[in-house]
């Protein structure tokens, strides 16, 4: 077996070195290689060069990439393509696989680079560097041709080995330099004395490298610095803060900033939070909270707990002692309104006297004890009087006569009268709405929500016996309307009694007996201590007017029962009387200078009596009902016609125009027209108008035949015994018409 493979050996070789008689053509050559690839034979690819006049298989091509890659380093695919002649394609498929195979080769932008080619291209990069000092990443990618993010991710693994530099913001650096910049970062750094801006630090040192290397210098970035700066910082080798956005604080300005608020903490037991920003302390309050925790945060200044005990102390004091004391006087001065209340309410005594009604606070900062306010009221109720409060008229409406039109209450008109009933006292006229059949009764609201109201029904509900039935049921009637009707109004007349007493007159007043509150006041401000103070004591000043008001009024109501029942009986009486002597001017009708002679003698002897003595009744009676004192009288008063209608106008608003009506009758020359205007006063203020009937009729003008009997039997002794000389019976006989004349 042996021997007949060497033989077949032998056979071969005789056969390769023989010399072929036959020459093949290329394109025999071809289809013999093609031949051979169908059967099988050649079962490998061949690649063919560009020129397509040699074959190559793929593993021929990957060792001559190899080969150009170890012999340059850094080689293009196209540079590649056209040494090996072989097409641009099958010269990536295998670069690929190269790469691929091998870690330390790279492709980047069609070109495989080794990393010897690198560390050689380094160490180029670190002699320029040494020489210059600093090199920029950019122009280090320029003579590369490549990009300064593969600069970067080439020069980084061999920095400090092959690469004796620092890289910082695109430059290399050389150690030297570092160290340089690194000095004068840290010298700028401890030369800083107070908070100072980075970036103009930076500034500034690269002006002074400018200025030492010139143009030719080296450039340094302010990242650079900052990058230095950070290290150094983190080293301890410089001692302070930074904050957001570069602002660097020496530790020795922090310790200064500390040293001198504590200092002025302890000394004043505050500190205000504008005095932490001049020292530049960004967030005062927070500031202090930390540094001192048992401290109390205010708006505007930060407080030690011993302020709060000295002026819980003060407050106590004066509440105990039934005084009254500002709080800014006992604060620091640089303490506002708004601080100090905040301070107020954690007080434990004021707290606790609020608690139980032993202390008020006013304002911002006045704490009133509640004996001090009642004291003041006291001396005010007192002096009540003084206030001029009195009742509007027509409205009864509670108005004030010491303040001006502005600050009364109610519609009525004010007017100070003489009491024409006698007794020669000055008041002001003021009733409710008495006049009409559907107001009447109606009376004014008090600050107790309504119980004035039903008292006045009571006072009007006056019982009359026989025909003034009539003003008892009207009475009545309108004190049910009151009682359905109170709770709509209340409200609305306690403001009107409220407004009897402004803060402007109570301040007044306050001032008179407690002048120390002058410094309160003065202000323009509605919550100033003074203005709150009045606003205080103004209900209760209401109350107590209240209560004496309802006392008098129910004192009242017998003599008005009195009054007006003796006025029905004195009316009554002349009325028929009048009514009478109406019918007898009948009689002169077809005589008009004697008829109307007669009618104004009647207007003026018999009408002028009746009207003012309804005038002068009615308006005690509305004073009494409004609670005003008036005295008891009989004496008759001449009233003159301003009296009669000044009293007219002071009347309620539906009795005053019947009032004025009279008036003008009686001014008139008609008596019929008169008894018209009586009869509507009567009727609206609820009196009775008593007709003349005939049985009545005939009574009377028996008793005056009787009288006119006489005197006629009277004037004729008188004429017998001469006594005519001494008494002018005939002069008083012919002014007046003979009674047979008129009575039948």
């Amino acid at each position: 077996m042996d021997a007949e493979l060497l033989e077949l050996q032998r056979q071969l070789e005789a056969a390769q070195s023989a010399r072929s008689s036959v020459r093949l053509s290329e394109r025999n050559v071809v289809e013999l290689v093609r031949k051979l690839q169908e059967r099988g034979i050649i079962d490998f690819d061949l690649l063919h060069t560009v020129s397509g006049k040699e074959y190559i298989t793929s593993d021929h091509l990957k060792h001559e990439i190899k080969m150009e890659i170890k012999k340059r380093g850094r080689a293009s695919l196209v540079d590649l393509s056209d040494t090996l002649g072989v097409d641009l394609y099958h010269v990536e498929r295998q670069s690929q696989k190269v790469v691929s195979d091998d870690p330390t080769l790279m492709l980047i932008n069609g070109e495989i680079m080794s990393q010897s080619y690198w560390d050689t291209v380094t160490e180029e990069i670190n002699e320029k560097l040494q020489e210059r000092s600093q090199i920029a990443l950019a122009e280090i990618a320029a003579q590369l041709h490549i990009g300064s993010e593969l600069v970067i991710s080439i020069l980084e693994p061999r920095l400090g080995t092959i690469v004796k530099g620092r890289l910082e913001g695109g430059q290399l650096y050389t150690p030297a330099y570092v160290s340089r910049i690194t000095a004068m970062v840290r010298g700028a750094a401890r030369g800083i004395t107070v908070p100072t801006n980075l970036p103009s630090v930076w500034n500034s040192l690269q002006q002074q490298l400018h200025e030492m290397h010139g143009a030719s210098g080296v450039s340094v970035e302010g990242s650079f610095f900052q990058s230095i700066f950070n290290g150094l910082l983190k080293e301890g080798a410089v001692l302070g803060s930074v904050r957001a956005g570069g602002q660097w604080t020496p530790a020795v300005f922090a310790h200064a900033q500390k040293e001198s608020v504590d200092a002025f903490f302890s000394q004043n037991s505050y500190i205000g939070y504008d005095v932490l920003q001049k020292l530049a302390i960004p967030q005062p309050k927070q500031f202090l909270e930390a540094r001192y925790p048992d401290g109390i945060a205010l708006d505007a200044v930060f407080v030690h707990t011993s302020v709060v005990d000295m002026l819980d102390t003060a407050v106590g004091d004066a509440i105990e002692n039934g005084h009254w004391i500002d709080s800014l006087s006992v604060l620091p001065s640089y303490i506002s309104g708004p601080d100090a209340t905040k301070i107020l309410s954690i007080c434990p005594s004021l707290q606790k006297a609020i608690k139980s009604s032993k202390a008020v606070v006013f304002g911002e900062s006045c704490v009133f004890s509640n004996m001090f306010i009642k004291g003041i009221f006291d001396r005010l109720e007192k002096d009540m009087d003084s206030f001029g409060i009195r009742l509007s008229v027509g409205q009864g409406r509670p108005v004030n006569t010491n303040l001006g039109s502005e600050h009364k209450t109610g519609s009525g008109q004010h007017s100070d009268t003489k009491d024409l009933g006698g007794n020669g006292t000055s008041s002001t006229g003021a009733s409710s709405d008495r006049g009409s059949k559907k107001k009447r009764g109606k009376g004014t609201g008090s600050t107790k929500g309504g119980s004035l109201e039903k008292d006045d029904d009571n006072e009007e509900s006056i019982p009359v016996k026989g025909k003034k039935s009539h003003r008892k049921n009207k009475d009545a009637g309108a004190s049910g309307d009151i009682k359905h009707g109170g709770k709509k109004t209340s409200e609305k007349m306690i403001e009107e009694n409220a407004n009897i007493f402004p803060d402007e007159l109570i301040e007044e007043k306050v001032l008179a007996v407690a002048p120390e509150l002058e410094e309160l006041g003065g202000s323009d401000d509605s919550n100033a201590p003074l203005k709150l103070l009045s606003s205080h004591l103004r209900p209760m000043l209401v109350d107590s007017w209240a209560k004496k008001r309802n006392t008098m009024l129910s004192g009242n109501a017998e003599r008005r029962r009195r009054l007006l029942d003796n006025l029905q009986k004195q009316i009554d009486e002349a009325v028929l009387e009048i009514q009478l002597y109406e019918k007898a001017l009948d009689v002169f009708e077809e005589d008009p200078t004697t008829s109307g002679i007669l009618h104004k003698h009647l207007l003026r002897s018999m009408g002028t009596p009746i009207v003012d003595k309804v005038l002068i009744t009615l308006d005690k009676d509305n004073k009494l009902k409004n609670g005003m004192e008036v005295e008891d009288s009989e004496d008759h008063v001449q009233l003159s016609t301003a009296d009669r209608s000044s009293l007219a106008k002071d009347l309620p608003s539906a009795l005053s125009l019947k009032a004025q009506a009279l008036i003008e009758a009686l001014e008139g020359k008609r008596f019929d027209s008169f008894m018209d205007a009586l009869r509507d006063i009567l009727e609206e203020s609820g009196l009775t108008f008593k007709k003349l009937d005939k049985r009545l009729e005939r009574t009377m003008l028996h008793s005056y035949r009787k009288v006119c009997c006489l005197l006629s039997e009277l004037h004729n002794r008188v004429h017998r015994t001469g006594l005519n000389r001494l008494v002018p019976c005939n002069q008083s006989q012919n002014r007046f018409p003979n009674f047979s004349q008129i009575i039948p």
